[in-house]
């Protein structure tokens, strides 16, 4: 698929660090419970940290206590994209960024949090950049 924000490997490694490559352009995951932004509640949009698109408002954060940031729903939602991923013998389903493609965590449904989609897009704090609500 192509993307609007397209670059090399290379030019990946060079503009993010080690733990934000492995995460963003290798669907890796950060451990649980230590996000930085996991228990935030500052109001503002979260944008992909990878290329800056706006993904997620804090007014569609919630507490899951899941050990990462929950949203129930997108900012817009062709913001982000849905796929398939079967990876470690389980079916989820994959967060990623519309605009550049980096992972950003997975989407879960039906789980029985009070909120208005019922999904939980759980998705790594290191994919992501707070940008606060201005006063």
């Amino acid at each position: 698929m192509a993307y609007e924000v397209e670059k090399s490997d290379e030019q990946w490694r060079a503009e993010l660090s080690p733990a934000e490559y492995q995460v963003l352009r290798r669907a890796g995951t950060e451990p649980a419970f230590r996000g930085e932004y996991t228990d935030t509640t500052a109001e503002g949009v979260y944008s992909c940290r990878a290329c800056d698109a706006e993904l997620f408002r804090s007014t569609e954060k919630f507490e899951s206590h899941c050990g990462w940031p929950s949203f129930f729903d997108p900012k817009d939602s062709s913001a982000v994209e849905l796929v398939e991923d079967r990876s470690h013998g389980m079916v989820r389903t994959e967060v990623r960024c519309a605009r550049c493609g980096s992972h950003l965590g997975h989407v879960f449904e039906g789980e029985g949090y009070p909120t208005p989609t019922d999904q939980r897009y759980c998705i790594n704090s290191i994919s992501l950049r707070l940008q606060p609500a201005e006063d």
